[in-house]
């Protein structure tokens, strides 16, 4: 392997996440034509996507440190199955239950095996560009909108929910499990005897998992981490609906949730440049300002053309932060236990992001309008502002505080 294979495991994890993340998040496509043929609560059915932050978070922790131990291919082969498994029996599902347990609990353990392991992975393979690699591997969640949700939007359309379902299934393993023969550790890490991933002893002064998660620095990272995600889950999930309830048409509100897609793909490349640059901390205060705006800014709107003005804004400034948790992860504890690391500050993201969807849901079954949800995303993300702030500097790993 030569220096430049690092870019294929970027290419590698973008097409994960895109299919993963994707194939997850078009539970909002599926939301009203599922709840019209069946009769489940549009409350019943985004619980599932809670289910998937909450399972996507307890998985990320456990598939970070599955990965510092055995390197990334297993786990995300491991994921591929299961995704796919994952989708064909919740399109068979025949009560609220069996699909909440099936697309709200195996999609989200199986979505959490690509994220957190293939961002640690790609941390790994670079020294230079790391924002900027961290930030394309992500961008295949920015992808997804304009992939897998319209793609979910014309199997509706052409046949039904059921065999949209399974055909994005089937999609997922045809897709991913090529992909993860691609899947290698960098040559500095090559999985030994026991099964470990060691690294270089030059980067791993003695911090353990346990120190590393009480100190002052992962308890801002997923402090913020965690308040991000729960302000712009609920905005994002329930954004087709939002706009379909202002009068909208349903396939270009599915547009609008594609417009985000495609400013996210846009934003993760510019905040990318930007932390590499300028410094993450700062970039990071700033997109996080600039989506407490915008979501406050959707109570406002009505039209197509609003929607999109706005949509570009949210979608690069909520996929442009999103990258940049991971590099101050890596800046901070190293790679030795990045897996692990990065994995619980995704627990807490997963957390956050499981708030959104059943809020949403609540709020338009209780009152038929959602603008309550979004005056209370923009206040989180506020606090998610003001939390980043105290971010310390990035001083050498070695003179790390301990708590």
């Amino acid at each position: 392997m030569n220096h430049s294979y690092r870019w294929v495991i970027v290419a590698a994890g973008a097409l994960m996440t895109c299919v993963a993340l994707g194939a997850m998040f078009s539970l909002a496509i599926f939301l009203e034509p599922m709840s019209i043929d069946t009769g489940w609560s549009r409350a019943g059915i985004s619980s599932a996507m809670t289910l998937n932050f909450l399972v996507m978070g307890l998985g990320g922790f456990a598939w970070g440190s599955i990965y510092d131990r055995v390197g990334a291919r297993p786990v995300v082969l491991a994921g591929a199955v299961l995704l796919g498994l994952a989708l064909v029996v919740a399109s068979r599902a025949n009560s609220l239950l069996v699909f909440q347990l099936s697309y709200g609990v195996i999609v989200g353990l199986a979505a959490s095996a690509f994220f957190a392991p293939m961002i640690a992975l790609t941390t790994a393979w670079f020294d230079t560009n790391r924002s900027l690699a961290v930030s394309l591997v992500s961008a295949g969640m920015g992808v997804a909108p304009m992939t897998i949700s319209p793609f979910a939007r014309w199997l509706i359309s052409a046949y039904d929910w059921r065999t949209a379902m399974f055909d994005i299934g089937v999609m997922a393993w045809v897709l991913l499990l090529p992909v993860v023969l691609l899947v290698r550790q960098p040559p500095s890490a090559v999985v030994a005897s026991d099964g470990s991933v060691p690294s270089p002893a030059t980067d791993d002064p003695g911090m353990s998992v346990g120190q590393a998660l009480r100190s002052p620095q992962f308890l801002v990272l997923g402090t913020t981490f965690f308040a991000c995600c729960a302000a712009h889950s609920g905005p994002i999930f329930h954004m087709v609906s939002y706009a379909m309830a202002c009068g909208v048409a349903p396939m270009a509100a599915v547009s609008i949730y594609s417009v985000e897609g495609l400013a996210g793909l846009g934003g993760r490349l510019l905040y990318g440049v930007l932390g590499d640059r300028l410094g993450v901390k700062p970039v990071l205060i700033t997109g996080l300002a600039i989506q407490a705006a915008v979501i406050a800014a959707y109570l406002a709107v009505g039209q197509l053309e609003q929607f999109y003005i706005l949509a570009v804004i949210f979608g690069a400034t909520y996929g442009g932060v999103m990258p940049l948790y991971a590099v101050l992860a890596r800046e901070y504890f190293g790679p030795r236990i990045i897996g692990t690391v990065f994995g619980a500050a995704t627990m807490l993201s997963s957390l956050g992001m499981s708030f959104g969807p059943l809020a949403g849901g609540m709020i338009y079954d209780a009152y038929a309008s959602y603008s309550w949800l979004f005056i209370g995303s923009a206040l989180v993300g506020l606090g998610a502002a003001g939390i980043a702030i105290a971010f310390p500097p990035q001083p050498s790993r070695q003179r790390l505080q301990m708590a």
